[in-house]
């Protein structure tokens, strides 16, 4: 039975599409963002669903060009420490291109803040709840992002006692993603990794399973 709360076929169809276009960006072409633009991405952000209603999200926006290469500089240092513990597929990786630091339009630091303990709603036996409630609000913009024709690219290759130290930031806080936002050329028709043959994505079947786990298949 089709719900009396559901959409139009039109809207519908835009929803998928912008979920099924998304895409992790690395290539940015060196042009602002419209006025306004980061304060939409920043409000959808901030209507992401949290475990408590904790909006366990900060965002420090980088802005300066020093602090630019100086973050730039510490995901080089990690992606050539990942490089090392690839063996055979090191000289592979290293051709990837794995962030736009230094060509996006915005640089936003994502970031658990301080305090996290005092939220117990839902957190008591899961504390990584206010993780994955952060990765909803990066969810929300990127997918607002690709319904405005901006490219979004989160970047991992850091390590978070380093940049926590680089941008001042509170003993028991914790960042979690760089995002590079800005202009593209073109998205890419499929997942970047897919497209430079990386690895292969999974399909549906492969990851649902009904009523328990599925036993191994030792023969």
């Amino acid at each position: 039975m089709k719900s009396k709360h559901s959409y139009s076929n039109v809207e519908k169809d835009a929803l998928y599409r912008v979920i099924a276009e998304r895409r992790d960006m690395r290539h940015f072409v060196n042009a602002p963002l419209e006025k306004g633009l980061l304060a939409r991405l920043l409000t959808v952000a901030n209507q992401a669903p949290s475990v408590g209603l904790m909006q366990p999200w900060r965002f420090i926006r980088i802005t300066d060009q020093d602090l630019k290469i100086a973050i730039k500089e510490r995901v080089e240092t990690e992606r050539k420490l990942t490089a090392d513990l690839l063996d055979s597929r090191k000289s592979e990786f290293l051709k990837l291109k794995v962030e736009g630091i230094l060509e996006c339009a915005e640089l936003l630091v994502v970031a658990l803040p301080d305090g996290r303990e005092k939220h117990l709603f839902g957190r008591r036996t899961m504390p990584d709840m206010d993780l994955a409630s952060v990765s909803c609000a990066i969810q929300n913009m990127w997918l607002a992002a690709r319904a405005e024709g901006i490219g979004l690219g989160w970047v991992s290759l850091f390590d978070p006692k380093q940049l926590a130290t680089l941008l001042n930031m509170p003993e028991d806080s914790r960042p979690i993603a760089i995002l590079c936002i800005g202009h593209v050329e073109k998205f890419y028709e499929k997942p970047m990794l897919v497209e430079q043959n990386w690895i292969k994505p999974i399909e549906v079947e492969q990851f649902l399973f009904e009523n328990s786990w599925p036993k191994k298949n030792h023969s």
